[in-house]
């Protein structure tokens, strides 16, 4: 049987086992319904009220600022609809480089004409330009929403969130970032990011897909996405999804307490990776910026060639996963919108390699020999 090397990562991880374990009683017995009153409902509420508190400990925010959906894109969709419906937004910034759960919601806005949308410029190495940003809130006459993610899903970007926050706070901006390529892969502090929103996921650190996070700060309070039973404190309508809350809490823990070691090991493999194609491979060059990006992605483009184009496919052939741009292009010919955006119209092509700590220096060497032989 083929050995499959998996290095999608930014895509999806695998479930950890010890995560895995701690779903399993919510999977079988302990099957009651969070809003029952008697002892199976007290026993799966009370399981939901420790993931809450063990997440805001671990994020340094309250319990209450802590909410549970199904995933990243309900969380930004809720995040964004909330600002301009609730928090009333009628101008947003972004950028081109956004996830497509960003991007697509704010355009949908935008052609409705329920608010203005402006985007940020890029530099040439695709970070967001914010002097730019500054001038584009100081001309802002509109109460006004900046949503820019934290880590580039693409090209591993790292967006300076801090910074982002004090430009925002001191134009009275409502702030969301889009953290599912951070959250459990760096300490994040929501006292002092200066984030009124924020979005996460569980299946990108080793969790269960279906999971996810809505950060709402205490001072802001915006109208729920789905309305029914009121659960989540009014704010998620919908029976929990109990054993995907536990499975993203203990995910969360493991991340956090592995961070150390974790991420220089994963940071390790990248530049070992890149360092031998670089070796192997004629005319290579990086998307982004390597130095200042997520330890866990990096986007390399090669020259444009019939057999570099297939390289996808090829490497599927011999068990390799790997993308082309983000999960929702990833087998998609043409090449992603924040390619297009940063390097313009570049005859490259763009493969994002990314990787966790289930990966080895043994498995770039085998990729790299493989790709070597495959485009030369």
């Amino acid at each position: 049987m083929m050995q499959r090397i998996y290095f999608d990562n930014a895509a999806t991880t695998a479930l950890d086992p010890i995560v895995l374990e701690a779903m399993m009683p919510f999977l079988t017995e302990k099957f009651g319904n969070p809003s029952s009153i008697y002892s199976y409902g007290r026993e799966t509420k009370m399981a939901i009220e420790a993931a809450r508190k063990s997440v805001a400990k671990i994020i340094n925010a309250k319990p209450a600022e802590v909410f549970f959906t199904s995933g990243g894109t309900e969380s930004t969709n809720t995040a964004i609809l909330g600002a301009v419906n609730d928090l009333g937004c009628t101008h947003i910034i972004s950028s081109a480089i956004e996830h497509h759960a960003t991007l697509h919601t704010v355009e949908a806005l935008a052609k409705k004409g329920k608010v203005k949308l402006s985007f940020v410029k890029l530099l040439p190495n695709g970070h967001v330009d914010l002097q730019d940003l500054e001038n584009l809130l100081a001309n802002a006459s509109d109460k006004t929403l900046v949503t820019l993610m934290h880590g580039n899903n693409e090209i591993g970007n790292i967006l300076p969130v801090e910074t982002v926050g004090t430009i925002c706070e001191k134009h009275n901006a409502i702030f969301h970032t889009d953290a599912v390529q951070t959250l459990a892969h760096y300490p994040l502090d929501m006292q002092n990011m200066k984030v009124h929103l924020m979005s996460g996921a569980g299946h990108k650190f080793h969790g269960p897909k279906g999971c996810g996070l809505l950060y709402i700060n205490e001072n802001i309070s915006i109208a729920p996405l789905l309305e029914g039973g009121g659960q989540e404190r009014n704010m998620r309508s919908g029976t929990e999804n109990i054993y995907g809350i536990v499975g993203f809490t203990k995910a969360l823990e493991l991340a956090m307490e592995r961070y150390v070691n974790d991420s220089k090991n994963i940071a390790a493999i990248k530049s070992y990776f890149w360092q031998q194609l670089q070796q192997s491979i004629q005319g290579v060059s990086l998307n982004g910026d390597c130095e200042n990006g997520l330890y866990t992605i990096l986007n390399v483009a090669f020259p444009n060639s019939p057999k570099a184009a297939m390289l996808l496919y090829s490497l599927d052939i011999e068990g390799i996963c790997i993308s082309g741009g983000s999960a929702c292009s990833s087998g998609a010919n043409s090449v992603s919108h924040v390619i297009k955006a940063v390097k313009g119209t570049e005859d490259i092509v763009p493969i994002r390699f990314s990787f966790c700590r289930n990966n080895t220096t043994q498995e770039a060497d085998i990729v790299v020999a493989k790709i070597k032989d495959l485009i030369g």
